[in-house]
């Protein structure tokens, strides 16, 4: 899986564009992917990967959001319990990750 995550993350940096990356580094409990899962996204907002889909991806979104407006890596920590009904939203664990900014070909440093 990684070779097509880097091969895409060439393709748009060649072409200038900022690339975001989210990988999952941690988990606690249970979750929709394992430690490694991967997803890129892209200023027109198209996304390669998953990092588990559903409330997970919303979160990482709109940090991912962020990343590509101004660059600055990020750690997001999405937690997988609901603290209302006191159940497991989706799977009952967290997963923290870690966003990144791929430079551009000719972006400034």
């Amino acid at each position: 899986m990684l070779e097509p995550f880097y091969r895409r993350i060439v393709e748009r940096t060649t072409r200038g564009e900022r690339v975001a990356s989210a990988i999952i580094v941690g988990v606690r409990g249970s979750t929709p992917q394992d430690v490694g899962a991967r997803m890129l996204f892209f200023r027109e907002g198209a996304t390669w990967g998953t990092v588990g889909g559903g409330c997970v991806e919303a979160g990482v979104r709109a940090e991912a959001n962020r990343v590509l407006a101004d660059g600055q890596p990020r750690r997001l920590e999405v937690d997988l319990v609901d603290d209302l009904k006191g159940e497991g939203d989706v799977c009952g664990g967290s997963v923290e990750i870690l966003l990144e900014a791929w430079e551009g070909a000719g972006a400034a440093t």
